[in-house]
C-alpha cells in the first residue's frame, strides 16, 4: 500500500505534455496516458449517419445478393450420417429475367431471386422496386 502512494506521488507530468493532453481533449482525440500519442480519429472526420430511406441509392453490382429482397448467402452445416458437421454455403436462387416495365414501356433485364419474382407477380414491378429503393430508369 505504501509503495503505490510513493509511486503516484513521485510521478509528475511535464508542462508541455499537459498542454498537449488538454489541446487533444478539446479537439476530440483519444490520448494514451502511457505514451502521450493520439489514438483514433477526430470526431469531425466521421460523417453523419442518415436513415436508410435518406441515403443515396447504391449501384447494383453482380453479387450473389438479390437487390429486391436483400437475400444473401447463408452459412450452414452439412451433417453426415456420423453427425460430423462441416461448413457449407447455401446460395440464393438468382435468375436473370426480362420483365415488362409498364411505366417505362420497355423490357428490363434483372437478376433477382425466385422469391422476388413471386413478389413482383403479386404486387407489380413498380411497387416492389419503389419499396426496395431501386431506380429502373438507369437500366
Amino acid at each position: 500500500m505504501a509503495t503505490t502512494t510513493l509511486l503516484s506521488s513521485s510521478f509528475s507530468m511535464p508542462a508541455a505534455a499537459a498542454a498537449r493532453r488538454s489541446s487533444a481533449a478539446s479537439l476530440g482525440f483519444a490520448t494514451s496516458q502511457l505514451a502521450g500519442l493520439s489514438l483514433g480519429l477526430s470526431v469531425s472526420a466521421a460523417g453523419p449517419l442518415l436513415p436508410k430511406h435518406q441515403q443515396q441509392l447504391q449501384p447494383i453490382v453482380a453479387r450473389r445478393i438479390c437487390p429486391f429482397t436483400d437475400k444473401k448467402t447463408n452459412r450452414a452445416n452439412k451433417v453426415s450420417f456420423s453427425n460430423h458437421k462441416t461448413k457449407k454455403q447455401q446460395f440464393v436462387n438468382l435468375q436473370y429475367k426480362k420483365l415488362w416495365w409498364e411505366a417505362g414501356k420497355r423490357f428490363v433485364k434483372l437478376r433477382l431471386s425466385t422469391k422476388a419474382l413471386k413478389t413482383i407477380e403479386k404486387h407489380g414491378l413498380d411497387a416492389v422496386a419503389r419499396k426496395a429503393g431501386i431506380d429502373l430508369n438507369k437500366k
